[in-house]
């Protein structure tokens, strides 16, 4: 087995992500549980595959021999817990690109089992959570005391059926913020507004996974999180109806912001925007050179977040990120 193995290698990310590893010439293998589907890719990319479903006894077996297991089968709710077991047993490192929060509050439980194993448990390689998070480390180191953390996304340009799964999980978790330190049900959140470069727009509370890695990267005890959707990106009616993804032509068109605002103890406020290429063209960047960088020996046993193992300038590694400061 190849010592990196991407899971859910035929969705729509994840057939990207799996195209990126090619490119960047990792020695890898992909899974999932389509062996057809799953067959097809391998014999394009001339790599091994295998065929394994999450609910069946032994799942650490079909970790033999991998150091980093790539999760890109979504919706992560159902995915991610047998895979992050299954890793900790087998003593592989685990990393994901989902957005749902509730994947970050396991991998966050389970740290210390994760630790003992000598195994780094990293959700969030993908857009979200890597330019936020970085961009939140950086903007906390210049102020003397900062107690607040803001962190809006916005998502341009159409959702692929999987995200749009996902988000329903997201939804589904309710909202949330960071409060002293603890993260607390915020039903009664509003809306804020944020401007990502081209004046202020209403930004809706949510519930991403910022609220648990900004709280590591940073330790700053009070995090909100909002999301501005714009156009025709979040999705309608039947979603199994729904293309894969957007187009390449589309995606070129489409970047991708995100405002992050600190606030220290003295009232003293910074915020910028990170900018990057379309968030489906980011997550296979960031997230081979995140697995490359673990087989390469950046790891650290138990739950980490992308700018405490890597660094924060880690984003500003991946092409066409621009950081602006506001």
């Amino acid at each position: 087995m190849s010592r990196i193995l991407i899971y859910g290698a035929t969705g729509y990310t994840g057939s990207l992500v799996a195209r990126q590893a090619k490119t960047a010439g990792l020695d890898f293998a992909i899974a999932g549980r389509n062996t057809t589907k799953l067959a097809a890719l391998a014999r394009e990319l001339d790599v091994p595959y295998s065929t394994f479903p999450l609910d069946v006894g032994h799942l650490a077996e079909s970790l033999v021999g991998v150091s980093v297991l790539l999760n890109c089968a979504g919706p992560f709710a159902k995915t991610a817990e047998p895979l992050i077991r299954a890793c900790i047993e087998a003593g592989s490192h685990y990393l994901d690109i989902t957005a749902e929060i509730n994947v970050y509050r396991l991998a966050e439980r389970l740290g210390a089992d994760a630790s003992r194993a000598g195994v780094m448990l990293l959700p969030g390689v993908g857009w979200d959570v890597v330019p936020t998070d970085c961009l939140a480390l950086q903007l906390s180191r210049r102020v003397a005391q900062p107690v607040s953390l803001r962190v809006a996304l916005q998502v341009a340009g159409s959702m692929s059926r999987g995200s749009a799964i996902s988000a329903g999980e997201i939804v589904g978790a309710g909202l949330m913020a960071r409060v002293d330190g603890k993260l607390v049900a915020t039903p009664e959140a509003t809306s804020a507004l944020f401007d990502f470069g081209n004046g202020p727009v209403t930004c809706a509370p949510l519930s991403f996974g910022d609220l648990v890695t900004a709280w590591h990267s940073t330790g700053i005890p009070n995090i909100a999180m909002f999301v501005n959707v714009t156009g025709t990106a979040f999705p309608v009616g039947e979603l199994s109806k729904l293309p894969d993804g957007p187009s390449q032509a589309e995606r070129d068109i489409q970047c991708a912001r995100a405002v992050v605002e600190v606030t220290g103890a003295d009232g003293a406020v910074v915020r910028a925007v990170i900018e990057t290429v379309n968030g489906y063209s980011y997550t296979p960047l960031a997230a081979v050179e995140a697995a490359l960088r673990v087989l390469g020996g950046d790891h650290r046993p138990g739950f980490e977040t992308p700018a405490s193992v890597f660094g924060d300038d880690f984003a500003e590694n991946i092409v066409g990120t621009v950081i602006t400061e506001l």
